[in-house]
């Protein structure tokens, strides 16, 4: 009651803290002034209070004792009897309010399975946002350790290309030294002779100057070859900068193959598969490319060959794993990169890519990009600047996702299924396209 600070209005000396409150009166009381009350009249008692307006009607200034169900208001003695609810069907306030509480509990038990179920959720939520965190936190552990081990190898990469650099800096440093000293023996030894020459020339006995001139020519011829002219254009004095570049090409090779493994990602080679190609659709020799042409191929007959579209299959299927791949499109006409099975039908509306439940396929072309799948589309938000895609597989997962490698990466779409069969490789060209895997 002290914490109410409502005090009672009859104790004038000294403040009393108040027990209940008469609406009639609008007074508070102690205990010893409520009991006077009681006796001397019937007025409506309730809790402490100092608000009043919302106890009374406002139009009879009377005190609220009835309910009236059919306005869901409470009303005071007047407006039953005389007032805008004369005639209503009314109920006093506490049998209604028991009626209202008894509604409320109702509710509230159809409420607590909700709450219950939100709370599960919420849970479910946590736990999945802690896991979250915990996996990438794991993530970032991977990753830095994979960064110290590409650091480690690109040292040890450079200290191999470096160390190719010295062995060839020396060993050919090392010709030339030799051939150089060679050269200062062979120069000493025409200065000599030269000298000698001079003298010869100075000699005035045609005895001694006849013999001795024909032994210095006789000797000239015995010179020792140095097999070397000191030009600079010589190939076996320069380093071989081609084995440089593959000492380097290799590393990076060793790197990225380790990178790879450490994802558990398989980059498989790639090849289209001519036999089943449309006659329309050209196959580069490296069989990497499929284009769109306007004429025909000269290809003989074959069961399996595409009839009425555009497509062409890969050679080999996947069909278990983790791989990624990356294909680029020339940004000309249309085109449709995916996945299919190798049981896709090879003619009429079913061996269309978008057409059937056998292949899962990006259709990309100046409009935009859409994802199919059972003749279900996707719109997709593509940009038109980066005409290279990233496709991923975990095909025991299920997942089939793309990628656009811009800059960062962006994910266009994801494909969810249980496969059955071997996934190969699909594209469709139109009006020209062309579409290439890159190695």
């Amino acid at each position: 009651m002290e914490e109410t600070g409502i005090f009672c209005t009859y104790c004038t000396k000294s403040p009393v803290p108040a027990v209940r409150t008469c609406l009639q009166c609008e007074t508070s009381m102690c205990h010893e002034h409520v009991e006077a009350h009681n006796k001397s009249v019937d007025h409506s008692l309730i809790e402490p209070t100092v608000s009043f307006l919302h106890r009374k009607c406002s139009t009879h200034k009377e005190v609220l004792k009835y309910y009236c169900p059919m306005d869901a208001a409470c009303i005071c003695v007047s407006c039953w009897v005389a007032g805008g609810h004369k005639g209503h069907d009314v109920e006093l306030l506490d049998v209604a309010s028991e009626k209202e509480k008894e509604k409320l509990m109702k509710y509230l038990e159809e409420l607590n399975p909700q709450k219950a179920g939100i709370q599960t959720k919420r849970l479910n939520l946590q736990d999945r946002q802690r896991n979250i965190q915990k996996k990438a936190s794991d993530k970032r552990k991977k990753v830095r350790k994979i960064f110290m081990d590409i650091k480690k190898q690109l040292e040890m990469a450079e200290k191999k290309a470096l160390s190719e650099i010295s062995r060839q800096e020396g060993k050919i440093v090392s010709q030339i030294s030799n051939l150089i000293k060679k050269l200062d023996i062979e120069e000493g030894e025409l200065s000599r002779k030269m000298r000698h020459l001079e003298e010869m020339c100075h000699v005035t006995d045609p005895i001694r100057l006849l013999q001795e001139s024909d032994i210095t020519v006789c000797g000239h011829g015995d010179d020792e070859d140095t097999g070397g002219d000191g030009g600079e254009g010589r190939s076996e004095f320069d380093l071989d900068e081609v084995l440089i570049s593959l000492t380097l090409h290799r590393s990076m090779r060793d790197i990225v193959t380790n990178v790879t493994s450490e994802l558990g990602l398989h980059v498989p080679d790639i090849l289209l598969d001519e036999d089943i190609a449309h006659r329309s659709v050209k196959i580069s020799e490296d069989l990497k490319t499929a284009t769109r042409s306007k004429d025909k191929q000269n290809r003989p007959e074959s069961p399996g060959r595409f009839l009425d579209y555009g497509q062409v299959l890969s050679r080999c299927g996947l069909s278990s794993g983790r791989h990624y791949w990356e294909v680029e499109w020339d940004q000309k006409g249309r085109c449709v990169i995916g996945l299919s099975y190798p049981s896709i039908e090879r003619e009429g509306l079913q061996s269309l890519f978008r057409c059937n439940d056998k292949s899962w396929c990006l259709y990309m072309s100046d409009a935009g990009g859409e994802a199919f799948h059972r003749s279900v589309r996707s719109p997709l938000s593509v940009d038109r600047r980066c005409p290279r895609l990233g496709v991923f597989l975990d095909y025991e997962a299920g997942r089939l996702s793309f990628y656009q490698l811009c800059d960062p990466i962006r994910h266009l779409h994801t494909f969810t299924a249980s496969f059955s069969e071997p996934l190969h490789v699909l594209f469709f060209v139109k009006d020209r396209a062309s579409v290439r895997i890159i190695s």
